[in-house]
């Protein structure tokens, strides 16, 4: 059961990308499709054996590698963690590629597409399920390499092949990172299995080692690299800019990446070496700053983003944030119960939003939409599902989830403690405006897109081919009015809205609550002195309302905003200008990245071209001594005339020369 969990992603991959031309797209649909429900079917089973009845299951497939002191098992580790992920994983995939089926309908590439699909699932799941940093490493990379394959699937379009290339590069800087984690790991345990690691992590803890003149704190030094991958892959602020731009990737690719499988790889390692990070209390409180300030910062993004992906994409970057708070202040159950919420109301998000678009035609802009809830009526029901959920509406499965984050945040006696708070609530309010924003833009007030038509919208069914959605080519010929999506979308939407809806209640005991140790039976390791999920319940009351209450005030403001005085945001926006261009783009992180590190290397590469390779060494090498040998080698290819005599007369020109020279000097 467990190999067929792992391999079976790994057979549709193979099956479609080896013979997808050859069975046609619907046979590669269908197989990868039935192939990952029965993956996810038995992941349930998995995780209600490992987390509820036997307990935790290691299954070794084989013998991976051997060098000296590093070996390398190639095995499945299968604790309540890797349970958990493995739901999250196969569940969403398996609705992706469902989903999938009505929204690439028309694509021609569509065996390609699922084949990528069933490889992303497939190296996710070996990540998840690593018994060693080895095996993690190598499922890491497979999700690097997956993505790149989907973000940039249609390769025709030069923004998609630049996307693509970007969330590869921006990976590589925090792979960087993770690799050095790794080594520093190896060097200090002498192993990379977990099951090995773990029992010398207090012994590393006070280990050193001395580097540009000082001593290092080598667990500190090992933690905060593997957390700087972390940072790339879970796209937090610094190494966040290729997440917006993964959009260029077909809808489903957005709900798969960004819902359950890449950008979550970062919070499962972090939670899968919990035993080495409780001991290093500097690299949590590092986690803890920068997972409160990608909160903050990718929140206030999301406010003013007009592309109703976009929107979605820096709420994802912005609910990250929060599970590196969690994890930071030690509230690891609180971070990976949140990680399991999101992927469902988030996953949710993002195909309603994809099920938006093929209505409207493949338009993204939220300007051009409006109106929209009589003629899509069962999407504005998921969408608003889903938005109940992200902004923590009672009972919802958000609200279990983020007000533990939120008052771990505030129980924690980290010195980063305050500062997080305050930026997961401030993260809260700016999190409802948004989410309600796009949703008052998208279904309410005027039909902006009958407008947009009226003057000359252009007809994307016959110029769809190289930007998002133009699977759908064909559907909008002479009719432009907004339309329901087939039955094979909906119901993966229906699916997740039940996820977004009881997902938190009916978890939260186990997660968070009193049957924490039963449940996870050791697959997070808390410190004896780590009491944090105890202490929430005695926070104080406004910390327990504060979420509740800046959901309810981003409603109040969106819909005043949106419904209410629809022209008070333009207003808004030509009154602060400056502040309106700052959020509208992204704090400037692109052009800063595009001033300090793109043009310098242009520059570097132009001038080592021009200069290096061009003046110095094609000008003293081909261009210099080898060109005069070339010139030389013709001057004696021209003496060969083949006349006789020729040859005769330059022999005697030859004896002649020698009989002078012994005349005169030779004979002495």
């Amino acid at each position: 059961m467990y190999h067929a969990i792992v391999f079976l992603p790994l057979a549709g991959f193979l099956i479609a990308g080896l013979f997808g031309r050859i069975m046609g797209a619907r046979a590669s649909e269908i197989v990868t499709t039935s192939l990952l429900f029965v993956s996810a079917a038995l992941s349930w089973v998995v995780f209600w054996q490992v987390a509820y009845q036997s307990g935790p299951v290691h299954v070794t497939i084989v013998n991976w590698m051997t060098s000296g002191g590093l070996a390398a098992d190639w095995a499945l580790k299968i604790d309540t963690l890797t349970a958990v992920m493995l739901v999250v994983v196969n569940t969403v995939s398996a609705l992706v590629h469902l989903y999938s089926i009505g929204y690439m309908h028309e694509d021609p590439s569509r065996p390609r597409f699922f084949a990528y699909l069933s490889l992303f699932t497939f190296a996710m799941l070996m990540l998840v399920t690593a018994d060693n940093l080895v095996q993690m490493f190598f499922g890491w990379e497979g999700v690097g390499l997956a993505s790149y394959l989907l973000i940039g699937f249609w390769y025709e379009k030069p923004s998609a092949n630049a996307a693509a290339m970007k969330a590869f590069v921006v990976n590589r800087v925090g792979d960087f990172g993770f690799l050095l984690g790794i080594f520093i790991v190896f060097v200090m345990t002498g192993s990379v299995a977990f099951d090995q690691i773990f029992p010398k992590a207090a012994e590393m803890a006070g280990k050193t080692f001395h580097f540009l003149g000082y001593d290092w704190n080598a667990m500190t030094i090992a933690c905060l690299m593997l957390f700087m991958g972390a940072m790339g892959k879970s796209a937090q602020f610094l190494l966040h800019t290729w997440l917006p731009d993964a959009m260029e990737g077909p809808t489903p690719v957005s709900a798969l990446i960004h819902a359950a499988t890449m950008v979550t790889a970062g919070v499962f390692m972090v939670a899968r070496l919990t035993p080495l990070f409780e001991l290093a209390p500097t690299a949590l409180v590092v986690m803890t700053v920068v997972g409160a300030t990608t909160a903050f910062f990718a929140a206030t993004v999301g406010l003013v983003q007009n592309d109703i992906k976009r929107v979605i994409a820096y709420s994802t970057c912005s609910q990250l944030g929060y599970m590196f708070v969690a994890l930071g202040v030690g509230a690891f159950g609180a971070g990976v119960f949140h990680l399991f919420t999101h992927a469902f109301f988030k996953a949710l998000l993002f195909l309603g939003a994809g099920s938006v678009i093929h209505a409207c035609h493949h338009e993204q802009d939220m300007r051009n939409m409006g109106g929209l809830r009589k003629y899509i009526p069962y999407t504005m029901i998921a969408m608003l599902i889903g938005n109940l959920a992200l902004t923590g509406f009672p009972y919802t499965a958000g609200y279990f989830s983020k007000d533990a984050i939120i008052e771990s945040a505030f129980a924690s006696h980290s010195p980063a403690a305050t500062y997080a708070f305050l930026c997961v609530v401030i993260a809260a309010l700016f999190t409802s405006f948004y989410s309600w924003r796009l949703f008052f833009m998208t279904f309410f007030g005027e039909p902006r897109w009958k407008h947009h038509d009226a003057h000359g919208h252009e007809d994307h069914a016959s110029a769809a081919h190289g930007r998002d959605d133009h699977a759908h080519a064909g559907h909008g010929h002479g009719d432009h009015t907004p339309h329901e999506s087939p039955m094979v979308m909906m119901i993966p939407l229906a699916v997740l809205s039940v996820g977004a809806l009881v997902a938190g209640a009916v978890f939260a005991g186990s997660f968070i609550g009193d049957n924490y140790e039963q449940f996870w039976k050791g697959a997070l390791f808390t410190a004896k002195d780590n009491h944090i999920l105890h202490d929430i319940h005695h926070v104080p009351l406004w910390v327990k309302l504060s979420p509740m209450i800046m959901m309810i005030l981003g409603f109040v403001i969106a819909w005043w905003f949106y419904v209410k005085n629809p022209a008070l945001p333009k207003q808004l926006a030509a009154d602060q200008p400056i502040l309106y261009r700052f959020l509208l783009n992204k704090w400037y992180f692109d052009e800063i990245y595009d001033f300090l590190f793109v043009r310098p290397a242009k520059w570097i590469g132009s001038f080592l071209w021009k200069k290096g390779d061009g003046w110095l060494i094609d000008g003293f090498g081909p261009d210099g001594v080898s060109a005069r040998v070339v010139d030389v080698a013709r001057g004696a290819v021209r003496l060969q005339s083949g006349y006789l005599y020729h040859y005769a007369f330059a022999m005697l020109i030859g004896v002649a020369i020698l009989v002078t020279w012994y005349l005169v000097g030779g004979a002495h």
